[in-house]
């Protein structure tokens, strides 16, 4: 069997035909490495084959990387009622005899106090007027608001309303509703119950959410063991069911003002502490569970990246299009899990780091192909799609270990940590006969 072995100086062309040619289909490192082996040979061709497939912009773009990274669960802990408030619009609905298809969800951090209201639209002013109205009278001015990167949040109205009555306001990253789950949770939660109570012409759910509301205020929250009513008025709501069945004795208000007064602090005080001490173990119990799969991703100042930024454009399918863009530049690291980066001479962004993707881009190889580029380190094998991974030789340590049974499978969940198996000689390699020089 005769092969061609290809010279350096030929060896980025011959690849580039051989992976994105019209006849190659931009195929992976397996089909690439095999159409190259039945025609050439040189020493380090499957290495070359992968850093190219790996460079390869369009691979890279529409395929993004084999396994998605996942940042440590981030907790943010709030101590009293008002303190932090969520805001999210739900919808749109189906169009109502009243005239609303959307609904403004409200929802206290500390108590999980809900409000919803009704809304013909979403624009600014129509949030902005709710909000101040109906909540901000009733409950007080929050300390912080936050809510996602909506267009009626990020308006100028919005943020001088925030501004005029100091509340400090904080958003979540593009494509990243995680950061708001709590009230991005009770909108399948109300919805859920909509779907239960509305008729068939679903155009009386408007009518709906305030006995819906009151039905949630009134259980207990699995988070705090407290009613949200409990915690934000200091006492349970009054149920129809209580007309018919009585209150026990023991929890009638006393009757004296003071006494009142005194039995409220108290009781507050107590749930308070309580609730704050609920809340952390949740949230302990929460992240350590998340966590369980985090697979973490750090890059500095000045490093390449991809971001995931999937978009539909008019007349044009979501199947054809590309999720991953770049070139991108890291700017500013923000905190363990948000990025600041930049492309070109656009408008930097801040984003979620499980959004982000190292960037190997064309004219880096470690062989070199006339650039001048930069080497890559071939540590990275894993964010490719089909690669065969060629595993290291552990220690002769750790394979007696596992030999005896000191090392469990549970012990390492990473395939890449347990000891190899000894290979086989390639079948390609068969009809090549290797004679010593002696």
């Amino acid at each position: 069997m005769w092969l061609v072995v290809v010279p350096r100086a030929l060896r980025a062309e011959l690849l580039q035909e051989v992976h994105a040619g019209l006849t190659s289909g931009h195929q992976g490192v397996k089909k690439t490495l095999s159409r190259l082996r039945r025609r050439f040979y040189w020493i380090g061709m499957r290495k070359d084959v992968e850093e190219w497939c790996r460079a390869c912009d369009v691979c890279s773009a529409k395929k993004g990387p084999a396994r998605r990274t996942r940042a440590p669960l981030q907790l943010y802990q709030v101590g009293a009622p008002m303190e932090r408030v969520a805001v999210d619009i739900a919808g749109p609905f189906p169009l109502t005899s009243r005239g609303n298809r959307f609904i403004c969800v409200i929802m206290d951090y500390f108590t999980k106090w809900p409000e919803a209201y009704a809304l013909p639209n979403h624009e600014a002013g129509t949030v902005a007027e709710v909000l101040v109205d109906q909540f901000f009278t009733r409950f007080g001015v929050p300390r912080e608001l936050h809510s996602d990167q909506g267009r009626e949040f990020e308006s100028r109205v919005f943020h001088e309303c925030c501004e005029l009555l100091g509340i400090h306001k904080t958003r979540t990253t593009p494509l990243r509703p995680q950061s708001d789950g709590m009230v991005e949770r009770f909108n399948r939660t109300l919805a859920d119950e909509l779907v239960k109570y509305c008729d068939e012409s679903q155009r009386d759910w408007d009518i709906k959410l305030p006995v819906l509301l009151m039905a949630y205020r009134s259980g207990v929250h699995e988070a705090t063991g407290y009613t949200p009513a409990c915690l934000m008025l200091g006492r349970e709501l009054r149920l129809p069911v209580d007309l018919a069945t009585g209150r026990p004795p023991d929890e009638e208000l006393p009757t004296v003002t003071t006494g009142y007064a005194t039995a409220l602090q108290e009781r507050l005080d107590k749930a308070g502490r309580q609730v704050r001490s609920n809340l952390q173990l949740v949230g302990q119990a929460m992240r350590q569970r998340y966590n369980q799969r985090v697979r973490e991703a750090r890059y500095a100042v000045g490093d390449r990246v991809w971001l995931y930024n999937p978009r539909r454009k008019r007349g044009l399918s979501p199947k054809l299009q590309s999720s991953w863009e770049g070139l991108y530049h890291v700017q500013e690291v923000m905190s363990d899990v948000t990025y600041r980066i930049r492309r070109g001479q656009n408008r930097s962004r801040v984003v979620h780091v499980d959004r982000l993707w190292r960037y190997f881009g064309p004219g880096h190889y470690s062989w070199g192909n006339g650039q001048g580029g930069e080497t890559v380190e071939s540590g990275e094998d894993e964010d490719l799609e089909d690669v065969e991974k060629e595993e290291e030789t552990p220690d002769e340590e750790e394979v007696e270990m596992w030999e005896n049974g000191a090392i469990q499978v549970g012990d390492s969940p990473d395939p890449e940590q347990r000891p190899c198996r000894k290979r086989r000689r390639p079948g390609w390699l068969a009809d090549f006969v290797v004679e010593d020089e002696d």
